[in-house]
């Protein structure tokens, strides 16, 4: 990254550093900026106390990869460069942008080789929290690191007395710090290949301080290519003010249990204002639901006189402008998510694609990035009203994401969900969702689950938005 950071973007990298004590964080929004030198490239980083793992993918040779900040409606230029001996293509997660900037390899561009670079020209009408991560060798590349935190600002500044970005990953390491096998076929063909380390921003438990009483604003996005969080904070007052990037209408209370946590699958995000306890040296602990037991994510420590802030006074944050459908007349689509039919079905092992076809879409695996003959799961005009049935015909979960277009769940054949835009829907186990959505940007664009071993072994595909 070049030295275009601004130091509240360093929380994370300060506690990958290493910082045992807890990491001041810097007070209110400083202005984003408005490019980056990206270099993808080897890193080495103490994973696991006092050992040094090499081997790591990030953007920087020592840290994880940094929170970049981008303003609403601005034009933002990454210019990616591959220092890798692999090819790559950078995916910008969430973003509604032009379709020729989405970093799909054969579809929107070609993978960036050794020492090349590509110029990707962003531009968001969205504020929110997203990501960014490969989508070449994709579950090699974000397995080993390549998982970072993309903000987009809004237009005046929400008013919080600091925020923490938050990147919740896993890592497959042995107790010296070596990685062992990044997936395995048994993961792939079920619910995936967990890591053996749980980390947030590459630290285990990491610990920051924050203003005693005062509104933080976290911003928690799951990157890891498997492992799906139930989070819970038991001990601080806190409201969800926005997910997958998108404000929600009215502000939902955090869950402060394990039997009510918020679940994010992988590639979703999740903003919650945070009240700090009012004194100092009191902690707000953010923990994960596991089986047998809670793990602590992150905690942060109040520090100072406070500030006396109230939940009772914040307002949701402005709705992003999404195009609302027409549910009357919208065309409707369904698409069936599970196995692949019996035999021997090949992919071309492009781009990471892996030795095995366990899943299909309709039926149909995916052949593999620049596959021959492959055509669109479905094709839409541009700014038609469309409502989509995902149906899961598998015993395993499968967050559902969808490149360039934003939706809203309408309807679970097992729960109830919240009215709220997204871009990944975490579809569980023998469920049926019907999502609705405007086709406003025209394009292919990638459509597949983000259990990335599930992606790669053919639980994907892309649709089409052609002018009229």
């Amino acid at each position: 990254m070049a030295n275009h950071l601004k130091r509240r973007t360093l929380i994370g990298l300060m506690t990958a550093a290493g910082m045992s004590a807890a990491v001041p964080l810097t007070l209110r929004s400083q202005p984003a900026d408005h490019g980056s030198d990206i270099d993808i490239r080897r890193a080495r980083f103490p994973l696991i106390e006092g050992i040094t793992t090499t081997g790591l993918v990030s953007t920087l040779p020592d840290a994880p990869p940094p929170v970049i900040r981008m303003r609403r409606n601005t034009p933002y230029l990454a210019r990616v460069t591959n220092r890798l001996d692999d090819y790559t293509a950078m995916h910008w997660h969430g973003l509604r942008l032009d379709n020729a900037m989405d970093g799909v390899p054969y579809l929107t561009q070609f993978p960036i080789a050794q020492n090349e670079s590509f110029e990707y020209e962003l531009f968001s009408p969205d504020a929110g929290t997203f990501w960014y991560h490969p989508h070449c060798m994709t579950m090699d590349q974000m397995a080993l690191g390549l998982t970072g935190i993309l903000v987009v600002e809004e237009d005046e500044d929400p008013g919080f007395d600091a925020e923490v970005p938050l990147n919740l990953r896993d890592f497959r390491l042995d107790g010296n710090g070596e990685w062992i096998d990044l997936w395995t076929a048994r993961g792939a063909a079920r619910g995936g290949t967990f890591g053996t380390i749980m980390t947030t921003n590459w630290r285990t438990e990491p610990q920051y301080e924050a203003p005693s009483g005062g509104l933080i604003r976290l911003r928690v996005a799951a990157t890891d290519t498997t492992r799906i969080y139930r989070l819970f904070l038991p001990d601080a007052e806190a409201k969800i003010i926005a997910l997958d990037g998108h404000p929600l209408p009215a502000l939902i209370d955090m869950p402060r249990t394990e039997e009510e946590a918020l679940v994010l699958g992988p590639g979703q995000r999740a903003d919650i204002a945070l009240l700090m306890p009012q004194a100092e040296g009191q902690i707000a602990t953010l923990f994960t639901d596991m089986p047998g037991n809670a793990r602590v994510l992150a905690r942060l420590v109040a520090t100072g006189a406070s500030e006396n802030r109230s939940l009772d006074n914040l307002l949701p944050l402005p709705a992003n402008p999404v195009p609302e459908p027409e549910l009357a007349g919208a065309r409707r689509e369904e698409f069936v998510f599970g196995w692949p039919p019996e035999g021997d079905i090949p992919n071309n092992g492009l781009c990471g694609s892996l030795p095995y076809t366990f899943w299909s879409i309709n039926r149909t695996p995916w052949a593999g990035d620049a596959a021959e003959a492959v055509g669109p799961l479905a094709t839409f005009r541009k700014n038609e009203s469309v409502i989509m049935r995902l149906r899961n015909e598998s015993p395993n979960d499968h967050p559902i994401h969808l490149h360039g277009l934003v939706f809203r769940p309408l309807a679970s054949n097992k729960r109830t969900l919240p009215p709220y835009w997204t871009d990944t829907v975490l579809l569980q186990r023998e469920e049926t969702i019907d999502i609705v959505f405007v086709a406003d940007n025209p394009g292919d664009w990638a459509f597949h689950c983000h259990v990335i071993e599930h992606q790669k072994t053919g639980l994907a595909g892309f649709i089409r938005v052609i002018e009229i």
